[in-house]
């Protein structure tokens, strides 16, 4: 008789989010290959608490396994939060081929001295800025308006430097806060727009692409500590699949889920990124302090930047 490991995995998104169809079929894929050893329950919709709770609780072991920005990440080390610079990939190809490369190796690295093993870079996409007052063409356009953002300080930077006033807020908490007029708009994947129903409660969508993000499936290392070799492997194997597939959703779902926001009546603008890209250089030197040359050369290797 051999002991069946059960894992619990969160993330903050919907249920029909893909991170959570992926997840899914992580789970029933291992299940499989495990022969019912290996367990894995999902979590979305922060059931388990914000990206911030799920990225210390698996630091403390009382979560097993998560799915989450690398913003999440930066409370544990700053450095994490590196592939949100602003305008950095222009395109997710560049991004990919850096994750899966050195600059995934070393972020890797600086997470599993904190307690938590990366095992596979997913994607949430490119970001775009809705909001309820006006269309957005110009960075000038961005002047004044409350724009949730998340805790992060680089995020609150970015928008400082277009001219938004940016407020962070738990993910949580975002619909009611643009329902209720507490902040003019949001930012984030088109997957999560439509997820969200953000449309709901937003009239105007800016095509802005001004930051790709990933997804880090980890899990605690006192889980992995315990977890049979063979199971380990199955886990990483099926979670690298199922990136390759989370990915293709992603990148597909954008066409998708742009023509059925379009569909809901939100106003779509798709505004000139370059001004926006040059509105946001300061930041790159500001940030090379924090990062460090060695993670900002990374970078710059494999991707447009200056």
């Amino acid at each position: 008789f051999s002991k069946t490991y059960t894992l619990k995995v969160a993330h903050v998104f919907a249920p029909d989010h893909p991170w959570e169809i992926g997840l899914r079929g992580l789970a029933e894929d291992v299940k499989k290959a495990s022969e019912g050893r290996l367990v894995i329950e999902t979590f979305p919709s922060s059931q388990l608490g914000g990206d911030r709770d799920v990225a210390e609780g698996l630091q403390l072991g009382s979560i097993e396994m998560g799915l989450f920005g690398t913003g999440a990440l930066q409370v544990l080390d700053p450095r994490m939060i590196i592939e949100e610079l602003p305008y950095a990939w222009p395109t997710r190809e560049h991004a990919y081929k850096a994750l899966d490369g050195q600059l995934g190796e070393a972020l890797l690295k600086i997470i599993a001295e904190k307690g938590i093993i990366g095992i596979s870079w997913w994607e949430s996409g490119y970001r775009h800025i809705t909001n309820s007052r006006r269309p957005i063409n110009t960075v000038d356009d961005l002047s004044g308006l409350k724009l949730r953002v998340p805790e992060a300080r680089m995020r609150i930077d970015t928008f400082k430097l277009l001219g938004a006033s940016p407020t962070p807020m738990a993910f949580s908490e975002v619909f009611t806060g643009l329902q209720q007029r507490v902040v003019d708009g949001q930012e984030n994947p088109l997957a999560t727009i439509w997820a969200s129903r953000f449309y709901e409660v937003q009239e105007h969508l800016a095509l802005s692409k001004h930051i790709w993000g990933s997804g880090l499936l980890a899990v605690s290392k006192h889980t992995w500590q315990v977890l049979p070799d063979d199971l380990k492997k199955i886990l990483v194997t099926h979670a690298e699949n199922w990136k390759e597939k989370n990915r293709k959703m992603i990148a597909k779902g954008d066409d998708e889920f742009l023509a059925k926001l379009k569909e809901t009546g939100i106003k779509v603008t798709e505004p000139d990124t370059a001004p926006f890209q040059k509105a946001v250089q300061p930041l790159y030197a500001e940030y090379e302090k924090v990062f460090g040359k060695d993670l900002m050369d990374l970078v710059r290797k494999y991707s447009s930047m200056p």
